[in-house]
C-alpha cells in the first residue's frame, strides 16, 4: 500500500470512527476523492476485517465506533526510557516482520504496534487473524548478551506478564497455555511468537510478538479454536490505548526481571496459571504423541509430564500440547 492511498484510509477511518452515517459524496470532498474511489477505499477496509455499511441516501457507517490507537496517549503512559522506542503504525505485513528488518539498528524495548496485519503468523507458519483496530498487533525487539542459552522460557515469561496486564482489567480465570497462549474461560485471548537472530556464544536478537484480541468482529473470523477477546471477558468497551501501553510497561519490566535473574523468579508463578496443571493432557511431537498428567515446568522452562510413574521434562519449539 503506498503513501497516499494509506493516508486516504486513516482519514476516512477518523470519520467513519463515531459510529454516524457519512455519505460518500462529502467523503469524497472532504478527501479530494470521487465518489468510486471512496467506495473502492470502503470495500478495501472491509476486506481488513472492518464491518462498513452501505445504505443508498445514507452513507456509509462502522458497525460500532472505532477507537484508533494514538501515539500520543500511549506514550505518555509509558515510561521515559520507552516513551522514545514506540512506533505506532497503520497497516503493515507483520509487526515481527517490520522489528526483524530494522533490527540491526534498534535499541532494546523498541515496540511497534499496528492496527491491522495483511501477514500476521502464530506458531508453525500459522496465519494470526489480524482484523483492523479489533486487537492489539504488537513486537517489541530485544538483545540478550548471554545467547540462546539464556533466552530459555522467555516465551513463558511473556506469558505472564501479559496475564499480569489483564489482571488491571478485572478479568478472571487468566491460564496460560505451555509454551505460549494466553487463555480465558478455557478459550484463547492471545498468542506469544518469539522470533530469535544470532550466532553460538554470541548475543541473542529476539523479536517478541504479541497477539491479544480486544472485540473481534463476530461474523468475519474463522479461527480453528475456541476464542474470546477482552471485551467479552470484560463485559463492556475496551481502551486499547490505554491496554497497550499496560501491556508494553508490563512485558518490559518482566523482560528487565528476566535478563538479570533468568527463569528462576518466574517457576512458581507460572503453576497457578498453568491451564493444564493435574490434567491428564499429551504432547505431539510431529507424528509422535505422549500422554501423561501435566505438572508444570521445571527450571528450564521444559513441561513436565508424568507417565507411568515417572516425570520427564519436554523442551522444543515444534511440541504441541493438547488435552484428552
Amino acid at each position: 500500500m503506498n503513501r497516499q492511498t494509506n493516508l486516504a484510509r486513516t482519514l476516512l477511518l477518523q470519520t467513519l470512527s463515531d459510529g454516524q452515517f457519512h455519505s460518500g459524496e462529502l467523503l469524497g470532498e472532504q478527501l479530494g476523492l470521487s465518489r468510486a474511489a471512496v467506495s473502492k477505499h470502503m470495500k478495501a477496509l472491509g476486506e481488513l476485517g472492518l464491518d462498513i455499511f452501505s445504505v443508498t441516501g445514507k452513507g456509509y457507517k462502522l458497525a460500532k465506533p472505532l477507537s484508533l490507537l494514538d501515539h500520543t496517549t500511549i506514550a505518555a503512559q509509558l515510561s521515559e526510557d520507552v516513551q522514545p522506542l514506540l512506533n505506532v503504525l497503520n497497516v503493515i505485513d507483520s509487526t515481527n516482520q517490520y522489528v526483524k528488518d530494522r533490527m540491526a539498528h534498534l535499541q532494546n524495548g523498541f515496540v511497534c504496534i499496528a492496527e491491522a496485519q495483511t501477514q500476521g503468523r502464530g506458531r508453525h507458519g500459522r496465519t494470526w487473524i489480524s482484523p483492523y483496530g479489533a486487537s492489539l498487533y504488537l513486537s517489541m525487539y530485544w538483545s540478550f548478551a548471554g545467547g540462546y542459552q539464556s533466552i530459555s522460557g522467555l516465551s513463558l515469561v511473556m506469558g505472564i506478564a501479559i496475564a499480569k496486564a489483564l489482571t488491571q482489567y478485572q478479568v478472571t480465570d487468566v491460564k496460560l497455555k505451555w509454551p505460549n497462549d494466553v487463555y480465558i474461560d478455557h478459550k484463547k485471548i492471545a498468542g506469544v511468537l518469539i522470533e530469535v537472530e544470532g550466532q553460538l556464544g554470541t548475543s541473542c536478537d529476539c523479536v517478541i510478538g504479541i497477539g491479544l484480541n480486544v472485540d473481534l468482529p463476530k461474523s468475519k473470523m474463522d479461527i480453528d479454536q475456541p476464542w474470546t477477546d477482552l471485551t467479552q471477558a470484560t463485559g463492556s468497551p475496551v481502551d486499547r490505548n490505554r491496554l497497550a501501553a499496560t501491556l508494553i510497561n508490563s512485558l518490559v519490566e518482566h523482560i528487565k526481571i528476566f535478563e538479570s535473574s533468568g527463569l528462576a523468579p518466574f517457576v512458581e508463578q507460572w503453576q497457578p496459571l498453568d491451564v493444564y496443571h493435574n490434567k491428564h493432557i499429551k504432547l505431539l511431537m510431529g507424528k509422535t504423541e505422549i500422554e501423561g498428567i501435566c505438572k508444570g515446568i521445571d527450571a528450564n522452562g521444559a513441561i513436565l509430564l508424568e507417565t507411568n510413574g515417572m516425570t520427564k521434562a519436554f523442551h522444543g519449539g515444534e511440541i504441541s500440547v493438547r488435552p484428552i
